[in-house]
């Protein structure tokens, strides 16, 4: 699988992107597949080869959405001038899994945001983030608020991590019609659909399909109506103590 084919501010309909099958090194335009095995000694090793900031020196960050993605990663550095090379290591994460922000994106998708699943543990990547990396991706999150999580997450190999970053939605998350329980991430073109199908008003804003959709709401005003029609239809749920 090709990971930097497209990424979804390119082409917002394969929002997430393509995420990896494990744990590896993104490295400028590829990805290097690396378990995480003796306390990530390959993965350190690799860091040292490129220069960069060892482990013990990064920040972990917990992606739900399309961080995951190395193409939209790779995009995201380079639009602020920062160099791609991130351990990207598969942990199991308890208490949330990925949910659906009440908002719509400026490149048409709409995006994941963190929900609270007592109980469960989701399968998810923690990026290790250097200085320059965490304050750039920082500024491609104005809709949400990075927070660290409440518990520790365990790595492959079953290391335990202290708690890692997460970016928490601003906007709240869309709840499911009928029980209100606040709706999982599916593929976007189902999702796009999904609240179409439920909103005459939105199908009247934004067309019928998926493909409508996206190319309505590059228009600002047009997407700012999108976003409060999710937040007065869609029974947003906020995140706990979050506004």
């Amino acid at each position: 699988m090709d990971l930097f084919a497209d990424d979804p501010m390119a082409l917002p309909l394969t929002y997430p992107g393509r995420i990896p099958p494990g744990s590896g090194v993104l490295v400028d335009d590829a990805y290097v597949p690396h378990e995480w095995r003796e306390g990530g000694a390959a993965i350190a090793a690799l860091l040292a080869s490129a220069g960069q900031a060892p482990l013990d020196a990064r920040h972990r960050v917990v992606a739900v959405g399309s961080n995951a993605a190395p193409g939209q990663l790779r995009r995201k550095f380079r639009d602020h001038g920062v160099r791609p090379v991130v351990p990207m290591t598969v942990a199991r994460v308890p208490g949330i899994a990925p949910g659906v922000s009440a908002h719509v994106s400026k490149w048409g998708y709409v995006p994941a945001a963190p929900i609270e699943t007592p109980g469960e543990t989701s399968r998810l990547f923690v990026l290790w983030l250097d200085e320059l990396q965490l304050a750039a991706l920082d500024l491609t999150e104005p809709n949400y608020r990075r927070r660290p999580l409440e518990r520790p997450v365990t790595l492959e190999d079953g290391t335990s991590l202290p708690p890692p970053f997460v970016y928490e939605g601003r906007h709240g998350c869309v709840a499911a019609r009928g029980d209100g329980r606040p709706r999982r991430l599916t593929s976007q073109p189902a999702l796009i659909q999904s609240l179409l199908d439920a909103s005459a008003a939105l199908r009247h804003l934004c067309g019928g399909t998926p493909e409508e959709f996206v190319a309505s709401v590059r228009d600002d005003t047009v997407r700012e109506a999108a976003y409060l029609l999710l937040q007065r239809e869609s029974r947003v749920r906020r995140p706990a103590g979050g506004g």
